[in-house]
């Protein structure tokens, strides 16, 4: 089965693609160059998903100054959440 192209992939399909990626790379078993052609993709995945994240981001702020909504802020992990993310 043909792979799609990473800029027509989904924000899911592509976060589950790259997840992959990497189980495949550590496990240890490819060829050297099978390993290179997956991390090649696997950047690929990781900056276009990167680019949909901020062009979300864009939205929202742009929607938000629409209605005079207040200012985006960080998201802040409570001690708690910050152990989870580990």
């Amino acid at each position: 089965m043909a792979k799609k192209k990473v800029e027509n992939l989904s924000f899911e399909e592509s976060l589950h693609e790259l997840d992959s990626i990497v189980q495949n790379l550590e496990q240890g078993e490819l060829s050297l160059e099978s390993s290179m052609a997956l991390f090649e993709r696997g950047l690929k995945l990781s900056q276009v998903s990167q680019s949909k994240l901020q062009n979300a981001e864009q939205k929202i702020k742009i929607l938000l100054d629409k209605n005079g909504q207040a200012e985006l802020s960080d998201f802040a992990l409570s001690s708690n959440d910050s152990q989870d993310v580990l």
